[in-house]
């Protein structure tokens, strides 16, 4: 099994993302920021922009798990997670 990381740079999650063909969706007729999804297809799901992806995906605390190892460049496991507490 490959190995997975979380990340919120929007850089990162962009690349993974457009490299396997995807982009950024919220299911049809939703305007909650929390249903921002990423999206392979255009069947249930609507395409935004990035910058709404973004603001989304800040705005609900969630970040973006992914596989890691060189194997899965292609694997489109990805999905959006909800951003772990920092203890201070």
């Amino acid at each position: 099994m490959g190995r997975f990381g979380t990340t919120t740079d929007y850089s990162r999650i962009r690349h993974w993302i457009e490299e396997r063909g995807g982009h950024p969706a919220r299911i049809k007729d939703a305007s909650d920021s929390e249903t921002v999804r990423v999206d392979f297809s255009s069947e249930t799901q609507e395409e935004i922009s990035w910058d709404e992806f973004f603001q989304g995906l800040d705005g609900s605390r969630l970040a973006f798990l992914h596989r890691t190892k060189a194997e899965d460049d292609v694997a489109r496991f990805g999905r959006l997670v909800r951003r772990k507490r920092r203890h201070h």
